[in-house]
């Protein structure tokens, strides 16, 4: 077998180092076995056929591909009324006691995402919010009116604090008159528009309190009327206000009810009928 010169000079620098470490004979016994066990070693690798080049290994798993960046959904803007077609045109002037369908009816939202609960049951109209600080409408959208008499009469059943409403010269573009009473005996006039989507701004154009007005739980009727410049407000048949309006210029739009819910929920308002007349 013939060596390669740097195994020989490896050797060679192994005798010299046990030469200059010869102290006795038992240092040097010891020292003579290590270089014979290292020269063994050497000769031994020296004698190995080159190692191959390692092949790479396969992953355990799969790389993965993600997925591309989702682009951010464009709002909507506010849903236009689809009515229901019915055989017959919907009428201006009615008492509806929510016997059978709610064909002409629209509901809008503002303050949450949410959905609401919405549902006719036992001959009434049942608005349920689950979410705080949020305002639900259902707007009769088959008409617009210029003067016009809304009434309701209705049941707030969970027994949060709320407020329930009417509202009039309801329009999408130009805002609309809202008037509502709460739980806690005050009720208010509102000039409503929208600013975005579900995004609604409200200016207060009255906030007042009316022993008229029944605790939470009991039943009671309220009553709106919108005419030339002047809204009537009405609690159980009794005229408690009349407000000029003649600064916000809304001359004619729809008619609706409202529920607006506070810090507590749910709120659930059971309207059992609502009649729209001539004033």
């Amino acid at each position: 077998m013939v060596y390669g010169q740097n195994t020989v000079r490896t050797l060679c620098s192994f005798a010299l180092i046990a030469q200059h470490f010869m102290l006795d004979n038992c240092v040097l016994i010891s020292v003579m076995k290590k270089l014979l066990l290292i020269g063994c070693l050497i000769l031994i690798t020296a004698c190995q056929p080159a190692a191959d080049t390692p092949t790479p290994v396969a992953p355990l798993f799969p790389t993965a591909t993600l997925p591309p960046t989702p682009i951010s959904a464009t709002a909507s803007p506010e849903p236009t009324p689809t009515l229901e077609l019915t055989a017959t045109p919907l009428p201006r002037l009615f008492t509806n006691e929510f016997d059978s369908s709610l064909a002409g009816w629209v509901i809008l939202q503002a303050g949450s995402d949410a959905v609401p609960n919405i549902k006719t049951e036992n001959s009434t109209i049942l608005l349920q919010i689950d979410s705080p600080y949020t305002w639900v409408y259902a707007i009769y959208g088959a008409q617009d009116y210029d003067d016009i008499r809304i009434d309701a009469q209705f049941e707030n059943q969970a027994g949060s604090p709320s407020s329930i409403g009417l509202i009039c010269r309801y329009s999408e573009s130009d805002g609309w008159l809202e008037y509502n009473i709460s739980t806690d005996g005050t009720y208010n006039v509102l000039y409503g528009q929208w600013l975005s989507t579900g995004i609604a701004d409200y200016l207060p154009i009255l906030s007042e309190s009316s022993r008229e007005i029944q605790p939470s739980g009991a039943s009671q009727e309220i009553g709106l009327i919108c005419s030339d410049t002047t809204i009537s407000l009405f609690v159980n048949q009794t005229l408690i206000r009349n407000v000029d309006v003649s600064r916000y210029a809304l001359t004619e739009g729809k008619v609706g009810i409202t529920v607006s819910s506070f810090e507590n929920t749910p709120v659930i308002a059971a309207f059992d009928w609502v009649k729209v007349s001539e004033p």
